[in-house]
């Protein structure tokens, strides 16, 4: 098979490098074409170096196209894995630091409240202008596999006005899956969920082993988990509240409702300090600001170390390679997609972009 995919924001470490593992972990893909664009020629350059590093010494016979000019990286591309962060961490820390300043407190701030709605103003901007690109220089009928925050948003804009066929991507149900699988004391391949809901507020409404349903038995399972029952305290509460656990980290589900984080003296009765992610404020913008930082200067050290295998066993969970596949091959992949409503979820509205089981 040959076709080409391209990355839209590639200098993004954490996403690309694994993504492209996973594409040409598929024994079809060993020929495809692969092409990177951003708009930060030494964060390009860097991780242009070090995919094309894991290429050469899994024996492929794959140049990577690297270009600050995305159009000529979209040009006749089939797949568009987008994986930008608009404005940066300069602007991401303005999301964080302002409404801070006047009392919203934000553990990641990328999908409501005020961080993510500038985030949004940010992103859906751009978008047009990716996806004008798109429509004009990319394969008929390409699509787009966007991995960018505020997920809803973006993936809304791109479907009604961007004019771009286009799948949202995320990995939160894929983590909560394992953790539930954990609280029963069970390995994740023996817990069957079906997920639905908008991202980052998605609910595991139906969890089952071995046919029987375990949906009413999460609260106690949580609760009596020795670690859980410290770190997710405010999914365990929205659980209690409400009967279905959360898709989303305990920081992340913390800031998307009015209760956890409303009195400075009181969000630390929510939150766990072991992990950002359990909560610390402005915690993910710290990872990010130290991880860009950690980049730069180990990057010589990362050329040293064994370079990514590709084969089935070192792939990841992203979604992203397993559509293509499914798309490419035939072979059958089920997943939880963020897509237009039209009906999916009965009562809200039909252009929401929702998340839900598809195949």
């Amino acid at each position: 098979m040959s076709f080409k995919v391209a990355f839209i924001g590639a200098g993004s470490i954490g996403f690309t490098r694994g993504l492209l593992r996973d594409l040409l972990s598929v024994p079809e893909f060993h020929n495809i074409e692969v092409a990177f664009t951003d708009i930060n020629e030494q964060n390009l350059d860097m991780v242009t170096e070090l995919c094309q590093r894991d290429i050469n010494e899994n024996g492929l016979n794959i140049q990577i196209q690297s270009s600050l000019n995305r159009r000529e990286v979209l040009k006749n591309a089939r797949y568009i894995f987008t994986v930008v962060r608009i404005g940066g961490l300069e602007a991401f820390s303005t999301d964080i630091e302002i409404p801070l300043k006047y009392g919203i407190d934000q553990c990641v701030g990328d999908t409501l409240c005020a961080g993510g709605i500038m985030y949004g103003q940010r992103g859906i901007a751009e978008m047009m202008n990716i996806c004008k690109d798109i429509r004009e220089v990319s394969e008929p009928n390409c699509l787009q596999l966007n991995y960018a925050n505020p997920m809803a948003m973006l993936t809304w804009a791109c479907n009604k006005y961007g004019g771009v066929r286009t799948v949202g991507l995320c990995h939160g149900v894929q983590g909560g899956h394992r953790q539930i699988a954990e609280a029963f004391g069970l390995k994740k391949e023996e817990i069957d969920i079906v997920c639905a809901g908008i991202n980052h507020q998605t609910w595991y409404i139906q969890v089952k082993h071995n046919g029987e349903d375990l949906t009413d038995r999460m609260l106690e399972a949580f609760e009596s988990h020795p670690e859980f029952r410290k770190t997710e305290k405010v999914r365990i509460d929205m659980l209690k509240r409400f009967g279905y656990y959360s898709t989303e980290s305990n920081g992340h589900l913390s800031e998307y409702v009015p209760w956890y984080r409303k009195r400075s003296k009181e969000v630390h009765d929510w939150i766990d300090l072991g992990s950002w992610i359990n909560g610390e404020t402005g915690g993910y913008l710290r990872v990010c600001t130290e991880g860009r930082t950690w980049f730069e200067t180990d990057f010589p050290n990362w050329l040293k170390e064994p370079a990514y295998t590709y084969s089935s066993e070192e792939r990841g969970e992203e979604h992203g390679s397993y559509i293509v596949e499914g798309l490419e091959t035939g072979r059958i992949y089920r997943g939880h997609f963020n897509v237009v409503n039209n009906g999916i979820i009965s009562n809200l509205p039909d252009d929401a972009i929702i998340e839900a089981p598809g195949m």
